[in-house]
């Protein structure tokens, strides 16, 4: 089935001018077939009135623990549950993050991830946030579990994974820390600095040895003291890394996000960190086996108070960021091409002629109307 979007301004298409509101999109076969501007557009099977709206690229989560009430550390079916309200949301394909478990867990919950990449092309692998992680900086993370990563560790993952582990997150300080960069990079995973005690130094190290990745800027981390510029500033400096971000107001200041932006702004990849309050309600959520308590949307755990994650959906993160006064289109890019960039899925993340047809219709007031999949409305 054909579908034709007209009257909208067309984002994350190289042949569009994406100021114009008279643009259109032709999805086909699952993929884009045609674009233009003005002018009389092909007939298709539907047709849309975007009624001057945007149509961007559909959103993707590389870094989300669940939603809808369900984590995706539970098993198949809170996975499904999870990616649902993220879908509706505008996010169409996702890496999902697992929390720190011993390794036989993570081993197992690693392999059905992998299982689930075979049956359904949405879910792009899994990240390990975890357990090779700085004590002092574990943020929502079971510090007992917390290890230096060591050879056979490694290697058990990697296995069990069978090719879909997108990206580990570590702490370069940690001992063995730079064997297993070498080693998850040999093996195409993307490696993430992050929930760290790193120096800058360290952190410069960590990205010169392969890693391409800062997980969640300034949470779990130094942040930038002007003696002691910590992991931050390296990432911002260096055109190899993006940068994750959380733009829910609560984990980073808008105002910072948008300097950020300012400053490396192609660079960087906005997430939700998302548990499984997100789409849900206040109330107590198990994370990783740690008691949470979200309150007025904001998670934090029971003993300590530390922020565990997040509620936050990436249509929200998109008003978010565009209302700090980042031009829309910068902001898209941050939740579709860069976040697939990351990744090494350069495939995804644009609606150039021939490119999976995801895509998210936005109203004037950027809240989400329909979502393609391959374009399939959902």
């Amino acid at each position: 089935m054909s579908t034709l979007v007209h009257a909208i301004r067309l984002l994350g298409s190289a042949s569009v001018d994406s100021d114009r509101g008279d643009s259109w999109a032709l999805f086909d076969d699952g993929r884009v077939a045609a674009t233009g501007t003005s002018g009389t557009p092909p007939r298709a099977d539907e047709t849309v009135d975007g009624g001057g709206g945007c149509l961007v690229p559909g959103f993707i989560d590389i870094h989300g623990h669940g939603g809808g009430g369900a984590g995706f550390d539970n098993g198949p079916e809170a996975i499904a549950a999870a990616r649902a309200i993220h879908r509706a949301h505008g996010t169409t394909r996702a890496v999902l993050s697992l929390i720190t478990a011993p390794i036989d867990v993570l081993a197992a919950r690693v392999s059905m991830v992998a299982d689930l990449c075979d049956a359904d092309p949405t879910i792009l692998g899994s990240h390990l946030e975890g357990p090779f992680l700085d004590p002092g900086h574990k943020g929502a993370h079971t510090e007992s579990l917390l290890r230096a990563p060591d050879a056979a560790s490694v290697d058990r993952l990697l296995e069990a994974g069978r090719g879909t582990i997108r990206q580990v997150t570590l702490a370069p300080e940690r001992p063995g820390a730079f064997e297993a960069i070498h080693r998850f990079v040999e093996a195409g995973v993307k490696v993430a600095v992050g929930h760290t005690d790193a120096d800058a130094e360290t952190t410069r190290r960590a990205f010169d040895a392969g890693a391409t990745l800062l997980t969640h800027a300034f949470n779990a981390m130094p942040g930038i003291h002007h003696r002691a510029p910590g992991p931050v500033v390296p990432a911002l400096r260096d055109h190899r890394v993006t940068l994750e971000v959380i733009a829910d107001g609560v984990h980073v200041d808008l105002e910072l996000i948008a300097t950020l932006f300012a400053v490396a702004g192609d660079r960087i990849a906005l997430i939700t960190d998302a548990m499984a309050a997100a789409g849900s309600q206040d109330g107590r959520y198990d994370l990783g086996g740690l008691a949470v308590q979200v309150t007025d949307g904001v998670a934090r755990l029971e003993q300590g108070g530390a922020i565990a994650g997040s509620t936050l959906t990436q249509d929200v993160a998109l008003r978010n960021v565009a209302s700090a006064g980042v031009p829309l289109e910068v902001v898209a890019h941050a939740l579709g091409a860069q976040p697939a960039h990351a990744i090494g899925r350069d495939d995804l993340g644009r609606l150039d002629i021939g490119a999976l047809a995801d895509a998210v219709l936005l109203n004037d007031d950027l809240t989400v109307r329909r979502v393609w999949v391959a374009g399939r409305d959902l």
